[in-house]
């Protein structure tokens, strides 16, 4: 079992996890309406001005709050018992996240863009996609919470047969440690550059990738 400074360290973790969730969805859902504002209203300038919104709120908020969720999330699993691959639910989750990310990074930045260019020439642009899309993000956030919360389907054959060695598998307090401060600090260089740069949360994930497969001295 954990000891007590790692488990709450684990906790703090937990509670960013979620908090960063919330925050991204709830970003998902503002886009949302702003989009849905763009799409439905007769003055331009309100259509420019919620588009240049969304987009603002994308790159300033939404984005280093998915990266923070994301991170959190793949440390847990990482760092914990559960797992990538044992357990359906975390499977599930991982790939949803995985998913979003992608359309996140390569897709919704450069979309929104447009959609906000677009509404200042009075054009068309692909705000109506985008007010699904995002619609979507949110859909898939609260699905994602409501599996961890029911953690529904049973063990994937990739869990090991001796269950006992798997409630071991807790990584050290240092760890956890990390994860907190590398949220910090990937948060604090996004609010200074105005979009996000996840350099230190990919690296502490990749420290603990490699260190956690070195086989522990006997």
């Amino acid at each position: 079992m954990a000891s007590r400074p790692v488990r709450r360290w684990r906790q703090l973790t937990v509670w960013l996890h979620v908090v960063t969730s919330v925050g991204w969805m709830t970003l998902a859902l503002v886009l949302f309406v702003l989009l849905v504002a763009s799409l439905t209203t007769e003055s331009r300038a309100v259509a420019v001005s919620a588009t240049s919104m969304a987009h603002l709120l994308d790159g300033r908020l939404l984005a280093p709050l998915a990266n923070a969720s994301a991170f959190t999330g793949l440390m847990l699993a990482a760092a914990t018992p559960w797992g990538f691959f044992r357990y359906r639910w975390v499977l599930v989750k991982f790939a949803i996240t995985l998913v979003q990310l992608y359309l996140g990074i390569f897709i919704l930045d450069e979309a929104l863009a447009e959609t906000a260019s677009a509404a200042a020439t009075g054009a068309a642009g692909p705000a109506l996609p985008m007010a699904v899309g995002s619609a979507l993000m949110a859909g898939a956030i609260a699905f994602q919470a409501w599996v961890s919360i029911a953690k529904p389907w049973s063990t994937t054959r990739w869990m090991p047969a001796d269950r006992r060695q798997v409630s071991a598998e807790t990584a050290p307090r240092w760890v956890f440690v990390a994860t907190v401060a590398g949220v910090a600090a990937d948060l604090t260089v996004a609010t200074v550059l105005g979009h996000p740069a996840p350099v230190v949360s990919l690296t502490i994930l990749a420290t603990w990738l490699t260190l956690r497969r070195r086989p522990t001295p006997r």
